[in-house]
C-alpha cells in the first residue's frame, strides 16, 4: 500500500513538473510574439552629412510615417519607415533649393523610405543588441537593396535604435551638385535615430 502511494505521489510530481515546463514554454512564446514598433515623430530623424574639401554640410529629414512589425524569434520584419524628402534642411536656403530641385527632385519624389525584411543576429527581448538589418531603401523613385548595422535597445514598452550607412546618390541616378569651384562627394552619409513605443501585434 505504501509503495502504491509513493508511486502515485511520483506520478503527480511528474505531471506537475510537466505542466510547469509547458507553462514556461507558453509564457516564453507569448513574450516572444510579434511586436509593433511605433515611432515618436519628435525623436525619430534621418540626419545627413555631405562633405566637400572646405567644409561639411549637415542636415536632416523629418519622419512622415512609421509602421514596423517584428518577430524577435524568427528575425522576420516588415513594414516601412518613411521620411519626408521635401523636409530636407541643411540650414542654407540657396543650398537646400538646389538640393530639392536638382538632386532629390523632391517635388516629384516626395518620400524617402526603408522597407526592412530581415534581421540578422540575435535580438535580446530586453536590453541592447547589435544586429544587421536587410531591406529596400527607396529614394528618387527607385529602390535599392541594402544591409545596415543597427544598434537596438528593446524593452517591453519602448525601443530606440541608431544606424549609419552611406548612400551613393550619384551611382543611384541623382545629380552631383558640384559647381566649378566647389566639389562635393558622390555619396552622402545617413544617420538614423529612432525611438518609440512597443505593443503586441494585433492590438
Amino acid at each position: 500500500m505504501k509503495s502504491l502511494k509513493t508511486s502515485s505521489v511520483l506520478k503527480l510530481a511528474r505531471a506537475a513538473a510537466a505542466l510547469c515546463i509547458l507553462w514556461a514554454g507558453l509564457s516564453g512564446a507569448a513574450r516572444a510574439q510579434s511586436i509593433v514598433l511605433q515611432c515618436d515623430p519628435a525623436q525619430t530623424v534621418a540626419n545627413f552629412t555631405l562633405s566637400d574639401p572646405l567644409h561639411t554640410v549637415h542636415g536632416a529629414f523629418k519622419l512622415k510615417s512609421c509602421d514596423v512589425r517584428f518577430d524577435p524569434v524568427s528575425g522576420k520584419i516588415d513594414g516601412a519607415i518613411v521620411f519626408d524628402a521635401t523636409s530636407g534642411n541643411s540650414g542654407s536656403g540657396g543650398r537646400d533649393k538646389k538640393m530639392h530641385k536638382d538632386v532629390l527632385e523632391s517635388a516629384r519624389y516626395p518620400e524617402i523610405t526603408f522597407r526592412p525584411d530581415r534581421v540578422d543576429g540575435k535580438v535580446a527581448l530586453a536590453g541592447a543588441s547589435s544586429v544587421q538589418v536587410h531591406g529596400m531603401f527607396g529614394i528618387h523613385g527607385s529602390e535599392h537593396e541594402i544591409t545596415m548595422p543597427v544598434a537596438l535597445n528593446l524593452d517591453s514598452d519602448h525601443w530606440n535604435a541608431s544606424a549609419k550607412f552611406s548612400v551613393p546618390y550619384v551611382k543611384w541616378g541623382m545629380k552631383n551638385p558640384s559647381m566649378l569651384f566647389l566639389k562635393v562627394g558622390e555619396s552622402v552619409d545617413l544617420d538614423f535615430k529612432g525611438t518609440g513605443g512597443v505593443k503586441p501585434a494585433g492590438q
